[in-house]
């Protein structure tokens, strides 16, 4: 067949069509943060065309402006827009802290910098109590969430025939009962709470659903194609059970927006999927994205694609370790084998979920070579 453009081979390997050859796109979570910073003025995309792989700009923008809340982009906030609520941020050493306060009450997220890492994470959550989950509860109901899709057509426009732009879906940056996990209230309180007090819990999680139903609207009548939800889904934080009462139903809901308008929906799954795979073949989405071989994750990729189907494909495959420590003929022999043994109809070969900060130029390029040579470049 002809030679597809990145964005042509992207859009049909995401909707499961016939490619010339299986897309090579990186995933560069934490390895571009820690490039010159020339490198990060020129941008990644600049970076994918250099590669000469295939760009799939994943969670860059929104294509809406929405209000802040504690966990959510703090360092990276959206507009800030929550009447009669005031967001600080008080930097001490390598602690930052983070208050919303609102009249009916404070917030308040205490994140620390990992030196090492080069990267915050959040040491004490805002919701603590069962009264703080009327203050998250006030904060989601009075978010103000309005179109504006101008980022999204820049992007696009930027990307022209070397990419497709995936902006982000939520408000939230993933599902309302995950952001609790990971954002709000963390993974053993959660579980408590559910237990001590459910009608707190599933109040505040209603509330934030609308919110989000609504910011996926309003980007289902965005330009983008495609767009991503950063789940980060993982059975070492959310059993099968709870993923199937409150996580599948809003992804479910999502899909269904975003395929009215002709558009896709990837989700992000970067951890322990194994026994979560049931569930996801009957999810209304397109690819589960970032999926990661052990040790990252708990399965090997070409396991999944046959426990999935044909009907949703999958984006990843290289796992970051492998990644990093593999030497040059090491690497060529484990990517050669993992596109052996992958279908390539509805798949795109990343590296999943991030990239070691160690990981060199050179392994990105042997990478993209490996994939030219079978398609006969």
């Amino acid at each position: 067949m002809l030679q597809m453009t990145s964005r042509e081979r992207l859009r049909a390997a995401l909707r499961g069509e016939e490619v010339d050859h299986v897309p090579w796109s990186p995933f560069l979570a934490y390895w571009w943060e820690h490039q010159t910073q020339d490198w990060q003025d020129r941008g990644q995309l600049w970076f994918m065309r250099e590669l000469g792989a295939d760009a799939l700009l994943r969670g860059f923008s929104t294509p809406f402006v929405c209000s802040d809340i504690p966990g959510i982009r703090s360092y990276d906030a959206f507009n800030l827009e929550t009447p009669g609520c005031e967001l600080t941020w008080h930097e001490k050493g390598d602690d930052l802290r983070v208050e919303q306060v609102t009249p009916v009450g404070t917030l308040t997220l205490l994140a620390r910098q990992s030196r090492t890492g080069n990267t915050r994470f959040v040491v004490e959550h805002p919701v603590k109590c069962r009264e703080d989950y009327k203050i998250l509860r006030y904060l989601a109901e009075h978010m103000l969430i309005r179109p504006d899709a101008e980022p999204v057509r820049r992007e696009i426009a930027e990307a022209g025939e070397d990419g497709l732009v995936v902006p982000l879906i939520s408000p939230f940056l993933k599902t309302p009962f995950q952001s609790l996990v990971e954002h709000f209230v963390g993974t053993q309180q959660l579980i408590y709470d559910l237990m001590d007090y459910p009608e707190e819990v599933e109040a505040t999680l209603a509330e934030m659903a609308e919110r989000a139903r609504e910011a996926v609207r309003i980007a289902a009548d965005s330009p983008a194609e495609a767009f991503i939800t950063w789940e980060d889904s993982s059975t070492t934080n959310v059993s099968p059970a709870l993923f199937r009462r409150y996580i599948l139903p809003e992804l479910n809901f999502w899909g269904e927006t975003v395929h009215a308008a002709g558009k896709l929906l990837l989700h992000h799954a970067c951890g322990h999927v194994r026994a979560l795979l049931p569930d996801m073949a009957g999810e209304n989405v397109d690819a589960i994205e970032s999926l990661s071989p052990p040790p990252t994750g708990n399965i090997e990729i070409w396991e999944a694609q046959a426990a999935l189907g044909t009907r949703i494909g999958l984006i990843g495959g290289i796992e970051p370790v492998h990644f990093l420590e593999l030497d040059p003929a090491g690497l060529r022999a484990y990517v050669e084998e993992l596109l052996e043994r992958m279908q390539p109809a509805h798949y795109v070969l990343a590296n999943s979920d991030s990239c070691p900060p160690g990981v060199t130029v050179e392994k990105f390029r042997l990478v993209t070579q490996i994939v030219h040579e079978r398609a006969g470049r």
